[in-house]
Order: structure tokens, then C-alpha cells, then sequence
């Protein structure tokens, strides 16, 4: 068995008896509720950077990806992380944080935007947390976004883009202000910054993340992807 086995694990076993799998998971069968561990944010937020770890060193595990281990959740999913990632290509975080299906809770959106990024993502993010009881957010950056370098150039030349490209990398320039302040490369800061705009603005998400992250109940935190090493570094 994998090293986690909590919660999201146990609820997959609630649909097992209709799937026709009792008599496979013989060794789970004795597992209650109770004994099942909920993890808090910290253990989750370890877990993710030791997955990204073994990616970083090309030990991964890979845990949790055959066909048994998505039937086993087809009925519910309790995953630990909500993770706001790029829509970039080379972004998967199920697989730069070495996760199985079921632990991830993923929202991708050009340049992992949060401020101003309408209903559909701030709901995303509200339903993990109020109905699936997530515990951990994480706003995830990379290096060389394409979105950031198109909203430092936009502001640069003042030139509007095609469609609603230019109302997204809009949503973007505050990061880019904020980014001119600081000494050294002007898009690495921008991402750094857009980041953080992030966390700044799920802390204060009323009515569903304030309250839980003022209790201690609910940790945000940010972070980058470098593409060319493949590590995860925390943004502070």
C-alpha cells in the first residue's frame, strides 16, 4: 500500500459495494471512519514538496493511477489539495507533486489567476473547501509564463491584444506595478507577485475561505514551478 492512505480512501471504499469490489479490498475492510486520519494543511503541504522532491530527483511512486484506483473513487472524492495552477501545458501537478487521482483538487487557468478571474474559478475553489473539506490551497506559478510575459509586454507597449486575451493579461498588470518596484528581472518578479496577489486575495475571499484561514483551519500558501529544474519552491 501506498505511504498515505486517509480519508479520500475510505470514502472511495462507500461506492465499492456497487462496483463489485468488496472482495478486493479485503485488507481495507476493517478500516472505520474513525481510524482514518484527516491530515492537516501542514502534513498535506509537506506531502506535496516531498512529491515534488522524488520528481525533482526521478524517484517518483506514481501512486494510485491504474484503472482499480479510479474505480475505487467513482463515487466521491475527498482530495487534500486544492492546487490553482497555470493552464500551461508543461504545469501537471498531479504529476510534478507525484500524486495519485483523488489527491488533487486542480483549477487551471491561464496565468493561475485569481483576482478578478470571475465565478467560476472563485466557486471552484469554495466548493473544495465547503463540500469537500480541503484543508490546503496552493497558488502555483512558473517560470517563463507565457500570460505574465504578455501583460509586461501589453503595459510596456501599450498595444490592446486580440478577443479577451487582453482582458485577461488586464487582470494581471497589478502584478506587473507591483513587480517595477523591485530590483532584478521584471517577469520573474511579476510572476512572483501574481502569486501572491493570489494568496493575498483567497485570505480575504469572504464568505467561505476567511473565516476558516483566520481560525487556523485552512492554510493558503503560494508557490513556483521552475520548468527547466522541475522544483517547487514556496513563494513568502
Amino acid at each position: 500500500m501506498h505511504h498515505k492512505f486517509s480519508r479520500r480512501h475510505f470514502a472511495g471504499l462507500a461506492g465499492v459495494t456497487s462496483l463489485g469490489l468488496c472482495s478486493a479490498l479485503t485488507p481495507w475492510a476493517s478500516i472505520s471512519a474513525a481510524q482514518v486520519a484527516s491530515p492537516n494543511a501542514d502534513d498535506v503541504l509537506k506531502d506535496l514538496l516531498d512529491g515534488n522532491a522524488r520528481f525533482v530527483s526521478g524517484n517518483t511512486e506514481g501512486p494510485r493511477r491504474a484503472p482499480r484506483d479510479f474505480a475505487l473513487l467513482s463515487e466521491t472524492q475527498r482530495p487534500e489539495a486544492i492546487i490553482i495552477a497555470c493552464a500551461d501545458s508543461r504545469v501537471p501537478p498531479e504529476i510534478l507533486f507525484d500524486q495519485g487521482v483523488g489527491d488533487l483538487f486542480v483549477v487551471r487557468v491561464a496565468g493561475n489567476i485569481v483576482s478578478g478571474a470571475g465565478a467560476v474559478v472563485k466557486g471552484s475553489i469554495e466548493y473544495a473547501v465547503a463540500e469537500l473539506g480541503v484543508k490546503l490551497i496552493m497558488v502555483l506559478g512558473h517560470s517563463n509564463c507565457g500570460a505574465v510575459k504578455a501583460a509586461v509586454k501589453h503595459i510596456n507597449d501599450q498595444d490592446p491584444l486580440p478577443g479577451a486575451i487582453d482582458e485577461m493579461v488586464k487582470l494581471i498588470q497589478p502584478a506587473v506595478s507591483r513587480a517595477k518596484q523591485r530590483p532584478g528581472d521584471i517577469v520573474e518578479n511579476a510572476i512572483r507577485e501574481n502569486v501572491l496577489l493570489g494568496v493575498e486575495r483567497l485570505k480575504g475571499l469572504e464568505p467561505i475561505i476567511k473565516g476558516p484561514v483566520a481560525a487556523g483551519h485552512l492554510k493558503v500558501v503560494g508557490a513556483t514551478y521552475d520548468l527547466a529544474s522541475g522544483r517547487v519552491r514556496l513563494v513568502d
